[in-house]
């Protein structure tokens, strides 16, 4: 299976916006290379921002651009655009600015660089901002669709991918609907609800499932805020157990927003896969999301444990 940055995905899709829409203009944090707006610098020149290492500047500029009508997008490492600028977010938010933020290298992604640059708490800090629209794409061809998207999305969004090549697990002509799960595969006896990276491990863990006699559901949760509710809804009725699965704290993400739906809506079994209240550690993101259990095992482990519960 073809492996490609997710954010690759990212800059071939601001290029595609340069070209159409001469609102865009996007502003960078001294990362450019890292986050592949580099091409935008090159090829649209008058269309880039580089803001030097000034998170709180760049989206303060970018807040600023919006109200005059312009259709800022600001890119940085997602543990600093999240942290740093945080109150400038919230601002922006406050204010409800058309303000599209890029946070890169999220995740276990960053690997070597250790706990300060993985940004595993981003979603949940960002979940809770009113007005502000989440979304965790699967892989580089999703991220280029969620870049088109978000440009006739009104207000803030966040939009959160890794640095690692990743399996290219959607196509260029499956649908991308802000707000809408993607149903990857049928099942009756279990859902497995996945972003980001762990869609695939979601999809694997499904193979191991029937492997096992147990039939999943497996959904693209690329949008956490809005979430799908009516689908998570279906999707409990339909099999009465789910299992999340995100590269990031299990408090405030995917899972926190799927049990918080379920829980007021209808009650079944839900056990989540991510991160639990920890920080992590330097070595290579395919150790990390082995050491914090991040893998298909996991999640079909999880997914037997749920079907039991729910009998």
């Amino acid at each position: 299976m073809e492996q490609i940055p997710p954010r690759d995905g990212y800059g071939k899709g601001l290029l595609r916006l340069c070209a159409e829409d001469s609102r865009v203009i996007v502003l960078d944090a001294d990362v450019a290379k890292s986050t592949r707006t580099i091409w935008v610098r090159e090829q649209y020149p008058k269309s880039f921002l580089d803001m030097g290492i000034s998170e709180q500047d760049m989206v303060g500029t970018a807040a600023g651009l919006a109200m005059t009508g312009m259709l800022p997008f600001a890119s940085t490492y997602s543990a600093f655009l999240t942290g740093r600028a945080y109150d400038q977010i919230r601002a922006v938010c406050h204010d409800n600015l058309n303000v599209k933020l890029a946070g890169a290298h999220a995740g276990f992604s960053t690997g070597p660089d250790g706990s300060i640059h993985q940004a595993l708490e981003d979603i949940a800090a960002m979940r809770a901002l009113p007005n502000m629209t989440v979304i965790v794409p699967c892989d580089a061809v999703q991220v280029e669709k969620a870049v088109l998207a978000v440009r006739d999305w009104q207000g803030p969004c966040y939009l959160r991918f890794g640095r690692e090549p990743l399996p290219v697990v959607s196509g260029e002509g499956d649908p991308f609907h802000i707000g809408k799960a993607r149903i990857l595969r049928d099942g009756s006896d279990v859902t497995i609800l996945a972003n980001g990276a762990m869609v695939y491990e979601a999809m694997q863990a499904a193979d191991l499932l029937q492997s096992q006699g147990l039939s999943a559901l497996v959904a693209d949760m690329h949008t956490v805020k809005p979430l799908d509710v009516s689908f998570v809804q279906g999707a409990a009725r339909t099999t009465g157990a789910i299992v999340t699965a995100e590269e990031h704290q299990i408090a405030g993400g995917l899972g926190g927003a799927v049990a918080e739906c379920v829980c007021e809506t209808y009650p079944v079994p839900v056990l989540r896969i991510g991160v639990r209240d920890t920080f992590g550690e330097s070595g290579s993101p395919d150790d990390l999301m082995r050491r914090y259990g991040l893998t298909a095992k996991a999640i079909a482990e999880a997914a037997q444990t749920a079907y039991r519960m729910k009998r």
